[in-house]
């Protein structure tokens, strides 16, 4: 064989590994023979693919940055807690470490939002293991049927919050429950069970040669992969597992950087945690913040002197939180225009043109979503157009109260008629009058509902998303939220309340869009 057709089959075969025997070029095959027969091969992604999976946002950042502000947080005792990426990655890399030495594989969490809270995200799906974090505001009993539901078997919990468990130490007494004390005296010591169990797992990896991140799960091996179970409210019905995969919490993050702008200001991003973590993984905002090195400022409660405080001290670039909580905030005596926009990613009950009014007034600029846990959060975005300046205030405010478009990372949305045949799909004109239901596709769905096959038929009846959510479709593409099949009552110390309507006013409102809309 001459070197030009040995160099060309090796190309071939370097491209095409699978198909690199019947590929070979053979007596006087010209180069179009050979470029005709690999396109007839399978393509690999041998060269040119990896799983997507946000947990490697940790390990990366802390090695670009080690020296970084990753956490500011004031502990349970009053002390003030600052914590590097390097810091942080190491506590994390522990965590993982302990639960691979025990095989610990469904790690429950019930806590505020905390430094132990955040690591575990990390922590846990580094170790292969599945994250549930539950809601401490739940009942106890749902509490308990979560945790058994999820078949957890290790629990971190918040000490504030260990009496929850009673009920399910009860049922469950074998499963360990690792209390985290949230009372670091000084920077960086170790204090109480989880802190204690930090160290156990580095020292499980010096024992096993010190490998560190590599020897860790931080690119998933299947991208379609359950990462987080995170549960609905279940007011009126037993809450359900909602399966979040590496690939979604990994776009639904991406797209969360570029929607709410997190990479927007000079210098870095310094993001405080007033959404719950447990909150549909608060948002994915964990992996969000953490790839673009911000500063994550935990917060263990709503305390809006604290909020303000912050805001002018801390200089805090970007919040999320309910129309109700910024509503409070709005209305604190603490409230000033602040030297610095601040973005305040808004979500939940659908707000007044006159609360973002109000913000805007204070610098706090609004960035408005809508989605729920089963999009991972938010999927939609009101984009803000440059003619809207042109308006009248209060037409303009009015326009930034919709919901708008979808994410990035997200397929359109559309608005179907609610009175066909379950699996029938017909999209509402769009002409901001007629209301149909809100329905999604795309990366940013979840996978279904955790043993709940039954469910999730139902929830992408007809090959789409329902969301149960009744919106009018403007003709320039953009939802506008207007009622819910199911009422919804959102604020900062209730996630979720679900009143059913009689089937009488269901429909009554589904005939006519309230006034203003348009």
């Amino acid at each position: 064989m001459s070197g030009a057709k040995q160099r060309l089959q090796n190309l071939a075969a370097h491209f095409f590994p699978s198909s690199a025997a019947s590929s070979s070029v053979k007596g006087g095959s010209s180069f179009s023979d050979v470029n005709a027969n690999n396109n007839a091969q399978e393509y690999s992604h041998r060269y040119n693919f990896h799983t997507l999976s946000p947990t490697n946002f940790l390990p990366r950042a802390a090695a670009i940055e080690p020296n970084a502000a990753a956490i500011y947080h004031v502990t349970a005792n009053g002390r003030i807690l600052r914590r590097t990426y390097e810091e942080a990655a190491d506590r994390a890399r522990g965590l993982a470490y302990f639960l691979k030495k025990h095989g610990y594989k469904r790690v429950g969490i019930l806590a505020p939002n905390t430094p132990a809270f955040l690591e575990s995200f990390f922590g846990i799906a580094a170790a292969g293991a599945v994250n549930i974090a539950v809601n401490y505001r739940l009942k106890p009993d749902d509490i308990s049927y979560i945790f058994q539901h999820s078949e957890a078997d290790v629990i971190i919990v918040d000490a504030e919050f260990a009496s929850l468990l009673d009920n399910y130490r009860g049922a469950r007494p074998s499963v360990p429950i690792i209390v985290d004390t949230d009372t670091d005296a000084t920077e960086g010591e170790l204090s109480g069970p989880f802190d204690e169990a930090v160290l156990e797992g580095l020292n499980y990896d010096k024992q096993q040669g010190n490998k560190g991140w590599a020897a860790l799960e931080t690119q998933a091996a299947n991208e379609d992969d359950v990462i987080a179970l995170a549960y609905t409210s279940g007011t009126t019905a037993r809450p359900k597992g909602v399966e979040f995969t590496h690939r979604g919490v990994y776009l639904a993050a991406i797209g969360n950087v570029v929607e709410s702008g997190l990479n927007y200001h000079v210098g870095r991003c310094r993001y405080l945690w007033t959404l719950p973590l447990f909150h549909a993984t608060g948002w994915t905002f964990p992996w969000a913040v953490t790839a673009v090195r911000g500063t994550h400022y935990c917060l263990r409660k709503i305390d809006y002197p604290e909020i303000w405080r912050l805001l002018k001290q801390e200089q805090i670039t970007h919040f999320n939180a309910a129309p109700t909580v910024n509503t409070l905030l709005c209305a604190a005596e603490e409230a000033k225009r602040l030297p610095n926009p601040v973005r305040v990613t808004v979500a939940a009950s659908p707000p007044t043109a006159h609360l973002f009014e109000t913000m805007t007034n204070l610098n706090l600029h609004p960035v408005h979503v809508y989605g729920m846990t089963e999009t991972y959060g938010p999927i939609t975005k009101g984009y803000h157009m440059p003619e809207w300046e042109e308006l009248p205030p209060k037409e303009k405010y009015a326009r930034m109260a919709r919901q708008g478009h979808g994410f990035l990372t997200s397929l359109p949305l559309r608005v179907i008629k609610p009175d066909l045949p379950e699996g029938q799909l017909e999209d509402v004109e769009r002409n901001g009058v007629e209301i149909g239901e809100v329905v999604f596709t795309g990366n940013i769905c979840a996978k279904g509902y955790y043993k709940d096959p039954e469910a999730t038929r139902k929830l992408f009846a007809g090959g789409v998303l329902h969301s149960g959510d009744l919106a009018v479709w403007h003709p320039d593409g953009a939802i506008q939220i207007l009622d819910r099949a199911k009422d919804i009552i959102i604020s900062g110390k209730s996630c979720k309340q679900f009143t059913a309507r009689v089937q009488r006013q269901g429909r009554k409102v589904l005939r006519k869009a309230p006034d203003g809309v348009g």
